[in-house]
């Protein structure tokens, strides 16, 4: 049985193929960065307007209406987050009470 032999074997092969891949990944973000003159931020978006996450705002109407559902999110967190928090300020506590001291 050489069961040692192969699974050494196995582990090199896998390790070369993971050095191929990681060198592979590292030219590709050396050769990004070098396209967008080593700008890591600008990279980020290129990558996020490539694979859809976000789209370029072309026009001030686009914008506008970007914001403006932005807007409408905040404005809703704020309707539930008052509440919640006003309760949370304004607790009663009927255990305490108040001595009234005449002379």
């Amino acid at each position: 049985m050489r069961t040692h032999g192969t699974s050494k074997a196995a582990t090199y092969t896998i390790a070369a193929i993971g050095g191929v891949f990681g060198f592979w990944a590292a030219a590709a973000l050396v050769g990004g960065l070098h396209r967008v003159n080593w700008q890591v931020t600008e990279l980020i978006r290129h990558y996020l307007v490539a694979s859809g996450m976000i789209t370029p705002l072309h026009t001030m109407v686009d914008f506008y209406s970007h914001i403006k559902g932005i807007e409408y999110l905040i404005c809703v967190a704020f309707f539930v987050a008052f509440p919640v928090f006003y309760k949370y300020v304004e607790k009663s506590d009927n255990r305490t009470k108040t001595k009234v001291h005449s002379k």
